[in-house]
């Protein structure tokens, strides 16, 4: 059995990404406090630039490589790190992991002991558009999300539909000027034990006027009601 439960105008503001920052060459104004993370694939790796150090673990984790952070020089489009073992060139030019259909600020390449790979790094950037993303709770009213049932938003083509961890609702949605409007959603009407069923009533009491629509740096996505409630979720992968 379903139900239907209209829903008003939701406001689309797609901020652009702050970055994590990078490290700057010395003179320059001091690097700062958070770490600037990159990643790649095949082989697996990961790098953190702190002021410190680079801490880079290739080959899905059988090479480390701790060095002193020697600074960054500046280059064409970016920065570069050189040390005698590690090597790593910042581009700041727009970047896929290859596993998804997450983008990055930053194309980075580390060369580690002779051997280079390519991946991603710095904020992670909005979708252009919503269509064909999908994302997950992670939390509703500033409550982290509970219960068995997945908790999920999903964008295809010009519909949404999704769970907010008790039952599933579906219908169309439209994004012009800024705004993203939701059509006439259905949902079923599945009775949930527990706190689901809560998270539920607030998802759609958020819905019920315009939100605004935010993209942190670190990935997420933010719905933010006209009284100050979100809605957290994360890109799913």
């Amino acid at each position: 059995m379903t139900k239907t439960l209209p829903l008003l105008a939701l406001s689309l503001a797609l901020s652009a990404c702050a970055s994590t920052g990078t490290p700057q060459a010395p003179g320059d104004a001091p690097p700062p406090a958070g770490a600037y993370m990159a990643v790649g694939t095949e082989p697996g790796w990961t790098l953190e630039i702190t002021p410190e150090r680079l801490n880079y673990a290739g080959d899905y984790g059988d090479t480390n490589i701790v060095v002193p952070n020697p600074g960054a020089r500046a280059s064409s489009g970016g920065e570069r790190y050189v040390t005698p073992r590690l090597t790593v060139d910042v581009a700041h030019a727009a970047c896929s992991d290859g596993m998804s259909d997450r983008r990055y600020r930053d194309t980075v390449t580390v060369t580690a002991d002779g051997k280079t790979v390519k991946g991603c790094g710095g904020a992670i950037l909005p979708p252009g558009e919503l269509a064909g993303t999908h994302w997950t709770f992670v939390s509703i009213g500033g409550v982290a999300i509970a219960g068995d049932r997945p908790a999920e938003l999903q964008f295809d083509g010009d519909r949404m539909s999704g769970s907010a961890g008790c039952n599933r609702f579906g219908g169309s949605y439209s994004v012009k000027d800024g705004m993203l409007t939701a059509g006439r959603l259905a949902a079923t009407l599945m009775a949930c034990p527990g706190p689901a069923m809560e998270q539920e009533r607030g998802f759609f009491a958020l819905m019920e006027a315009p939100v605004r629509v935010d993209f942190p740096a670190d990935g997420t996505m933010v719905l933010t009601g006209r009284d100050g409630k979100t809605a957290v979720l994360k890109r799913a992968i």
